[in-house]
């Protein structure tokens, strides 16, 4: 697995959307573009997560586009969507060669009762809006996952003040 190398430019995915068409990385916007990936209807630990973020989610609009995506069927994600009243752009169908060129680490079920196919472990991005990979957060399990509020205030702190990207040698 090799890593996204932070300060080049993401190739572009496609990811499909609960709503209907497409919500994009690695291309050119209008503003910043933060990505989660959560594992799956499966998990707990992803429920808490994302409904810590859904909790907070104006705060992140505020500064920058919030896509949350996993492997699920469109089925699955909205299920989670409409149990939980999540209200961020929820997609879903990611591939095994999209979670590769992220970086993410991939699991296989433990049981059927998990889910039946390969998914994604967490990861969070954080995208300018020139295309190009600012900040990653992987993850190999559902216990590591970034504190949101610290990742905002960090994501506001380098928004605010055009930091540069770090960790890049």
């Amino acid at each position: 697995m090799s890593k996204p190398k932070v300060g080049s430019t993401v190739a572009p995915i496609s990811f499909l959307s609960v709503d209907g068409g497409y919500r994009e990385i690695g291309r050119q916007s209008e503003r910043w573009t933060m990505l989660f990936v959560y594992r799956g209807r499966h998990c707990p630990r992803c429920k808490r997560f994302l409904q810590k973020l859904n909790g907070q989610l104006t705060k992140w609009t505020d500064r920058m586009d919030v896509i949350v995506v996993s492997a699920d069927s469109k089925s699955k994600a909205l299920a989670d969507r409409d149990e939980f009243g999540w209200s961020f752009n929820l997609c879903y169908g990611l591939t095994v060669p999209q979670m590769r060129s992220l970086g993410l680490y991939v699991s296989e079920p433990l049981s059927e009762a998990e889910t039946s196919d390969l998914f994604a472990e967490p990861g969070a991005f954080a995208i300018r809006p020139d295309g190009t990979l600012m900040l990653v957060d992987i993850s190999n399990g559902p216990a590591a996952r970034p504190d949101l509020d610290e990742l905002l205030d960090g994501m506001i702190f380098n928004i605010e003040n055009d930091r540069p990207t770090r960790g890049t040698a």
